[in-house]
């Protein structure tokens, strides 16, 4: 079953274009990865799935549910769920603070408890640290502060944008370790991420994005023998 669906998006910021005619798709329970370079127009892909900036043109299905025109607080109660470029924690609220508001709305409110247990499996270490203001953790540790708050809005698709960037070598394999185990709980993800090598290992499917153009579809594996993207991305 297809979970999310784009057909023919446009998107300008003003009279400049940066996406010209985007159509992918995300099953139930994929890994799906958007890659490019910077300014490719991977972020905006999110973003207009999320609300924040609107769709000129074109077509978005969220659970067979055109979304197009609805507000972006009501695709979160829908399952719809991006966890933004640079974390956008609360810095001055605690943890465990931070992982509330990811509870905020209505239908994740009944499993806060339940959901609350599960963000604390997969990181101990916000358990130990819920009290502590989030300002203080590492930059590693607030990822997964991040991570843990999309994952308390209960989502149907989790939508990360460039959820290892600026981390440590070590850090990094624990968030794609993270991604894999979120997949695990029956989560569909939509992975945004310049590490182009170690996202299509991840994922069952992937996309290039050039200049706001889809230019490459395929599995991860076949994306990764494409020789113009081991080209363009991978310098080989």
């Amino acid at each position: 079953m297809s979970l999310l669906d784009l057909k023919g998006v446009d998107v300008t910021y003003g009279d400049v274009q940066v996406l010209w005619g985007v159509s992918l798709h995300v099953g139930e329970k994929e890994i799906v990865s958007v890659v490019g370079a910077n300014a490719a127009g991977k972020s905006t892909i999110l973003n207009v799935i999320s609300g924040l900036i609107p769709c000129r043109n074109g077509r978005m299905r969220f659970i067979e549910k055109t979304i197009n025109g609805l507000a972006p607080h009501d695709r979160v109660p829908l399952g719809l769920i991006q966890i933004p470029e640079g974390r956008k924690i609360f810095p001055y609220m605690s943890v465990m603070g931070n992982l509330e508001m990811g509870s905020f709305n209505v239908r994740a409110r009944r499993l806060k408890n339940e959901n609350l247990r599960k963000v604390f499996g997969l990181f101990p270490l916000l358990d130990q640290r819920k009290e502590q203001l989030a300002r203080t953790l590492s930059g590693g540790e607030q990822q997964m502060l991040a991570i843990g708050r999309g994952l308390m809005a209960e989502p149907r698709l989790l939508m990360m944008d460039e959820p290892s960037l600026g981390l440590a070598p070590i850090v990094v394999k624990v968030i794609f370790e993270t991604i894999k185990s979120i997949h695990l709980q029956g989560i569909a993800v939509l992975l945004v991420e310049q590490n182009v090598k170690q996202s299509l290992e991840l994922s069952h499917r992937g996309y290039a994005l050039e200049n706001g153009r889809l230019v490459l579809e395929g599995t991860g594996a076949a994306l990764l023998k494409d020789s113009h993207l081991r080209t363009a991305y991978l310098g080989l």
